[in-house]
């Protein structure tokens, strides 16, 4: 049997949230059908990642539907693995940075009306490790190619700066008086809508249960059961 993939989401009051990651995983097991799949939250949310894994047996892999390396995908998703000692576990990587994302935000800024050559601000939650915020630029860089070179300038909820009324003055300041705010937010909830509240133009729905980031979060998956074949090569999971 084919290890199961356990989808770690960071839970949320909304109950949008679970509701929409749920939806995602009816978008994976389309995408393949024999694959066990799980979903598990980090807090606020049910049902909490350790009881998931205390109801599983032989090997799963985790697989963490954040978008970028911080302290839940380093500290708690390994904490949470080596307490469910009778598993065979594994923690995949953080689903971003990846053109696959992009293409997913992208869409969602069309849907939302956003019009070519318009600035855009990534609005991400924010982290206090430096990692987080590399991963949230290299995104920026990513979709501003995508966009065909326009502005993207990350912006955050939290504990990181610009906050996204910033970074629209910033743009505005610059010239660029036709300004979208990307959501990279995986789902609906308070940091979402207080960042699409701050967009002076249009403001695109979270990722959501997008096809790309189902596609995305299998891809993940199977670059981290090829790391846990052929440990020589862990380069396998951070691409």
């Amino acid at each position: 049997m084919q290890p199961t993939l356990v989808a770690v989401a960071h839970g949320s009051r909304d109950p949008r949230a679970a509701h929409t990651a749920r939806a995602l995983l009816d978008v994976v097991r389309e995408l393949r059908p024999r694959l066990p799949v799980r979903l598990g939250h980090i807090e606020l949310s049910e049902p909490p990642l350790d009881e998931v894994l205390r109801e599983l047996r032989g090997e799963a892999v985790l697989v963490p539907l954040l978008l970028g390396r911080g302290y839940h995908v380093k500290r708690d998703l390994p904490a949470s693995a080596a307490r469910a000692a009778h598993l065979h576990t594994t923690v995949a990587a953080p689903l971003g940075p990846h053109p696959l994302l992009v293409e997913a935000l992208r869409e969602r800024l069309v849907e939302a009306g956003w019009s070519a050559g318009s600035a855009v601000v990534l609005a991400a939650a924010g982290s206090r490790d430096p990692e987080s915020a590399v991963d949230t630029r290299r995104t920026a860089d990513l979709l501003s190619e995508r966009l065909g070179g326009v502005p993207v300038v990350p912006a955050y909820a939290s504990a990181a700066a610009p906050t996204v009324p910033d970074a629209v003055r910033a743009l505005t300041a610059r010239g660029h008086h036709r300004v979208a705010v990307a959501s990279y937010f995986t789902a609906p909830g308070r940091f979402a809508a207080q960042c699409a509240a701050a967009a002076p133009g249009p403001a695109a729905a979270p990722l959501g249960c997008h096809p790309a980031l189902a596609r995305l979060l299998l891809h993940r998956y199977d670059q981290a059961l090829a790391a846990l074949r052929d440990p020589a090569r862990p380069e396998l999971v951070s691409a």
